[in-house]
């Protein structure tokens, strides 16, 4: 299993939210450099960045930023938020970034996911976020009447290999991940299932890797300290080989 830390960026800041709710935004960390740099040094492979403003407005706001920390380290980064449009796509992808996550458009424009996977294959991934079961889109302000397995299925039809699933009631709560709901995603769907939301210690970690998925991101629980992200690399990785 892999373990993806996190940068969330709102207004050109490292920031989290409680609950998806972005009226609770709170900066933590004063650098988006120097934090990627934090995560290579501790070992990631991987990191996860979210243009905040971008996907509740549909556009990209933080992109600039995201490609310049993504061209200045050795990791590996996938990108969500905004990414509406087969343009956006091809930006981040032809500057530096490995993979996108495609949310809202799973939801609202099927045609364009289709797309997407037809020309870049794995290096697309979707983003199912939910609430209660039900999937959300636009940054977690536009909850619809469409199940997150139901969602899952369509997309695997599609062809999408990679799906991040959050459960947003308790992603930046540091209250563990959902384990059931994630736990039916993987028996629903052979995509390979990135945990997001909840993720606290490294219990919360070997318990995902009982689960056999894929990932896990983690964000606050490293920004607090909960969580020492080269502890939970070499867990993840000692777990895995065993």
């Amino acid at each position: 299993m892999i373990i993806l830390p996190a940068i969330d960026i709102k207004d050109g800041n490292c920031v989290r939210l409680f609950k998806g709710d972005y009226s609770t935004v709170s900066k933590v960390a004063d650098d988006a450099y120097e934090t990627a740099e934090s995560f290579f040094k501790a070992g990631a492979k991987w990191m996860h960045m979210i243009d905040l403003d971008g996907a509740k407005d549909g556009q990209r706001k933080n992109s600039d930023l995201i490609i310049d920390v993504a061209k200045s380290t050795d990791i590996k980064v996938e990108v969500g938020g905004g990414i509406r449009n087969m343009d956006t796509v091809e930006y981040y992808l032809e500057n530096g970034v490995n993979r996108v996550i495609l949310g809202s458009a799973a939801v609202k424009d099927q045609r364009f996911v289709i797309d997407a996977v037809n020309n870049y294959a794995d290096k697309i991934v979707v983003g199912i976020d939910a609430k209660d079961g039900m999937v959300c889109a636009e940054g977690w302000t536009d909850k619809s009447e469409l199940n997150y397995i139901d969602l899952a299925r369509q997309m695997e039809q599609i062809g999408v290999k990679t799906i991040v699933f959050t459960d947003i009631d308790q992603d930046g709560t540091l209250a563990g991940p959902n384990l059931v709901q994630l736990d039916k995603l993987a028996h629903n769907v052979s995509c390979d299932i990135i945990a997001s939301g909840g993720v606290s210690n490294i219990k919360d970690i070997i318990n995902l890797n009982e689960l056999n998925v894929y990932g896990a991101i983690t964000g606050k629980a490293i920004y607090t300290g909960d969580l020492d992200l080269a502890m939970a690399i070499q867990m993840a990785q000692k777990v895995t080989d065993i």
